[in-house]
């Protein structure tokens, strides 16, 4: 793991900036510097990251309660405190967990981190190529393709383009079991945040990836195919699974989610 944190360490990583701004421990000077030019373009960018990573809970507490016992965390960054498998495990300590990230340090941590679990692991895969994801060693391992898979895309599809994400979504989904649950968090447009959009995208594309665009809720909608909205549907992130109250007021939020069922 030296090595690839020394060959990567002075680049700035979408899941390590993450990470930073979580307050966590697994980044390096470049991705803490690039997180603080972010919270000096959308002050929020914080309290965003907190929110989104309490919906990752909530989303998953409410797939376990569904019978869900294996869950595909796509674009994960690293699997700290409070990721995906601490809180499985903590109530159905089989429960099974596949991270996936293009970033090799961030794969690299996760295996120091999940050495002796042996129902978590992280491979790295571009989830550009969902058949290279759903027919990976490491996932054809732990998660039985019969049964259902909780799909957890928070946080990253505004990462990547829409002739990429699309298709890669509607293939994932394709792959899955009915029964089969996806959450999705992703930056909305049109918000105060989007006012600084040409400097956020500056910014990641000095990273692993090459873009950075928030969509119309129309536009995240359709990552759902025809899947059936858990209710309250596309809500802002910090507002499900409750939803909306009348004096619900989303602030700087510039981040929805929602969770859906494939039938």
């Amino acid at each position: 793991m030296g090595n690839a944190d020394a060959d990567f360490s002075s680049r700035p990583s979408s899941a390590r900036i993450y990470d930073a701004l979580l307050g966590g421990s697994h980044n390096f000077e470049a991705d803490r510097e690039a997180a603080k030019r972010l919270l000096s373009m959308i002050p929020a960018a914080g309290e965003m990251a907190r929110a989104n990573r309490a919906f990752l809970h909530r989303a998953v507490r409410f797939m376990l309660d569904a019978g869900v016992r294996q869950f595909l965390d796509i674009g994960s960054g690293i699997p700290t405190v409070g990721n995906v498998h601490e809180i499985a495990q903590r109530r159905v300590p089989e429960a099974r967990v596949v991270y996936v990230d293009i970033d090799p340090v961030a794969v690299a941590h996760a295996g120091e981190i999940l050495r002796d679990n042996p129902f978590a692991t992280a491979v790295q895969a571009d989830m550009r190529f969902p058949e290279a994801i759903l027919g990976h060693a490491g996932v054809r391992r732990l998660l039985d393709p019969d049964q259902p898979v909780g799909l957890l895309l928070v946080a990253m599809l505004h990462f990547v383009p829409d002739d990429d994400a699309y298709p890669a979504v509607e293939r994932l989904l394709a792959g899955l079991p009915a029964g089969s649950y996806v959450a999705i968090s992703h930056g909305v447009s049109e918000t105060p945040a989007d006012a600084a959009g040409d400097g956020v995208a500056d910014l990641y594309r000095r990273t692993d990836v090459s873009t950075a665009t928030g969509r119309s809720r129309a536009e995240i909608l359709r990552f759902f195919g025809d899947t059936e909205l858990v209710p309250p549907g596309l809500v802002w992130v910090h507002q499900w699974p409750a939803g909306p109250r009348g004096d619900d007021d989303p602030g700087d939020m510039a981040v929805v989610a929602a969770l859906a069922r494939k039938p």
